[in-house]
């Protein structure tokens, strides 16, 4: 049962990656700085891959292994992305923040999409 819940919270996190990219990249288009919506979303989105990991922890400590151990990494640079994002960025809200944003969650996308295949 906890496995299920992981793999369907996995198709969660990647969808709302490329949500959270697509959202960054159109207001980035529109020449807008980060709004209070978006960091709304970038809260929850990162609340979603923590407990992502927290599941993927519980499993790892039920006895559960992935068939590849980079599914470790990927998990990882998932749930460090948007916090490096903020950090790098001192938590400014402007044009080119958007730009970082939609980058990092479409490369979000991409590694979650990649972790879902090494974890089978």
């Amino acid at each position: 049962m906890l496995g299920f819940i992981h793999e369907r919270l996995a198709q969660t996190v990647i969808l709302f990656a490329f949500a959270l990219g697509a959202w960054a990249a159109w207001n980035f288009f529109r020449k807008q700085g980060v709004s209070a919506s978006y960091w709304g979303a970038l809260v929850i989105g990162e609340g979603l891959m923590l407990g992502q990991g927290v599941l993927g922890l519980a499993l790892v400590l039920s006895g559960a292994r992935p068939a590849d151990l980079l599914h470790f990494l990927y998990g990882a640079l998932v749930a460090l992305g948007l916090p490096g994002v903020y950090v790098y960025s001192h938590g400014r809200t402007t044009r080119t923040e958007n730009a970082l944003y939609a980058l990092v969650a479409f490369s979000i996308f991409g590694l979650a999409l990649r972790a879902v295949t090494t974890g089978r």
